[in-house]
């Protein structure tokens, strides 16, 4: 997740990071594969963001989806609202 930026803010910046990830990252992931997102080195990331860029993934991967690496409270708080 670091790729997008130690802080991840803004839903227009998060949807376009998930468009980049759509586009680059997941052209050869099937719907059933298992997503984990690894947050290590992310400051803070606000749930406008997580929550543009992590909604798409669902659209894409139904609830196949994990968070590891977690280190900021911030990240952490921003996850429990977005994955819940």
């Amino acid at each position: 997740m670091v790729k997008f930026g130690d802080i991840l803010i803004s839903r227009p910046a998060g949807r376009e990071s998930f468009l980049a990830a759509k586009s680059y990252l997941f052209t050869q992931t099937s719907e059933e594969e298992h997503i984990v997102l690894d947050f290590k080195d992310v400051k803070v990331m606000a749930p406008s963001w997580g929550y543009e860029f992590i909604t798409g993934l669902k659209s894409l991967y139904k609830n196949n989806i994990e968070a590891s690496n977690i280190e900021s409270p911030a990240v952490e708080a921003a996850l429990r609202v977005v994955l819940a």
